[in-house]
């Protein structure tokens, strides 16, 4: 099983290729929680995540004759990149086989990394069937995105930052896709001296890992579906769960809607930009799933910050609707000169900003003499929509929660 003295071994292959990142402490989350929170910021890390560790350490550690024939691998995303860049770095060329659908931001850094890439099939399963085959017919190696143990020791490298820098950490909490991240920082953490706690963290919508740990036995799910697309991982890895059920204290999951407000929460108070697998961490310590004591020390591992914008945009609405700071209400107005203006009174004494509307005569869904009423607005809060709402039913508007 993977060892410290691995992990230990591939720091200074790692640091020749990634940054070491920063432990920002936190007086916001700090403020919120009570504990005492310093945020991984390994979204500033070369590729924007955390997989140009485990990459560079995998393929420093190739034999002259693998380097010679190559490495080759299988990614939307995150992992194709880390690999690119280890493997330019390292002179050693990089074969990348990615989904046809794939977003065209990741295919083309894939590409400025200096890898060939290869667009092969409507998913992940295709793209790897793929990349198996060009190894065999190449000889080339794979370089597994979680269920390797130099990439698990290059993930590793996180814990050993993480005390360096923070040395009285008390809890860590990890996102867990494949697997290979928190293996890799439970094997850093559990060898120190004093006793530090290791928490997985999952979305409630790819959960495999929680469900493997808890039937003792890997399990596969045949569909995930949650907005942290970096961890959306249907099985994880035989090697990864071995470490982690012997060195994760738990793991708990979170909703998407938990994961939209953290994302939204660092974007505002911390100005700090992750992907929906970064932000589950902070999720999990936002949203009561972890428990602790008042003042310990917590440090969320924010593993990437490489969002597609489109979804950028869905997250943050999301995580403005979650916390009530928007709002989307349908109502029938008689259709008369200065119904409008009369409802946009109601709305401006009870503060509330406009950001849209829309006006039609023509629903089939009313009266002949009214007109339905689409209304998007800024709010302030739960307590400031439930004040809103009850203002508008007593000016007699019947009104229709749509978002």
């Amino acid at each position: 099983m993977l060892d410290v003295q691995d992990v230990y071994g591939a720091r200074e292959r790692v640091e020749r290729t990634a940054r070491h990142t920063p432990l920002d402490y936190s007086h916001t989350f700090s403020e919120m929680t009570g504990a005492e929170v310093h945020l991984k910021l390994e979204n500033f890390q070369r590729t924007g995540a955390f997989k140009i560790r485990g990459a560079t350490n995998r393929i420093a550690t190739l034999s002259d004759r693998e380097r010679e024939a190559g490495v080759v691998t299988a990614s939307a995303g995150n992992h194709a990149q880390g690999v690119a860049l280890a493997a330019t770095r390292m002179g050693v060329d990089a074969v990348i086989v990615m989904p046809e659908h794939a977003p065209i931001s990741k295919l083309k850094a894939t590409r400025n990394y200096g890898a060939e890439v290869v667009r092969h099939g409507s998913g992940y399963d295709a793209a790897a069937e793929r990349a198996h085959a060009i190894e065999r017919e190449e000889g080339r190696t794979y370089v597994h995105a979680f269920d390797d143990e130099a990439v698990m020791a290059g993930q590793g490298t996180i814990g050993l930052e993480i005390v360096e820098d923070c040395p009285e950490v008390d809890t860590v909490l990890v996102p867990i896709g494949g697997g290979g991240l928190i293996a890799g920082i439970a094997t850093a953490l559990k060898a120190q001296e004093r006793d530090i706690r290791v928490i997985g963290v999952q979305a409630e919508g790819a959960a495999s890992a929680a469900d493997s740990l808890e039937k003792g036995s890997v399990q596969e799910w045949d569909a995930v579906e949650t907005i942290a697309d970096g961890i959306a991982v249907g099985r994880m890895g035989d090697l990864t769960f071995e470490v982690i059920e012997e060195r994760v204290d738990e793991v708990v999951t979170v909703s998407d809607s938990e994961i939209a407000v953290a994302l939204a929460a660092l974007l505002e108070r911390s100005k700090t930009l992750v992907e929906g697998a970064g932000a589950v961490p902070l999720a999990a310590l936002l949203s009561g799933a972890v428990d602790y004591e008042e003042g310990e020390t917590i440090v969320p591992a924010l593993c990437g910050g490489n969002i597609d914008l489109n979804t950028l945009t869905t997250v943050i609405m999301r995580g403005l609707v979650e916390t009530g700071r928007y709002l989307k209400v349908r109502t029938v107005l008689k259709d008369r000169p200065g119904a409008l203006r009369q409802l946009i009174d109601v709305l401006a004494e009870n503060r509330a900003n406009i950001y849209a509307i829309q006006h039609d005569r023509t629903s089939r869904d009313i009266a002949m003499n009214a007109a339905e009423v689409v209304i998007d607005l800024e709010t302030r809060g739960h307590d400031h929509v439930g004040e809103l709402l009850a203002g508008m039913r007593e000016q007699g508007y019947e009104v229709e929660v749509l978002v």
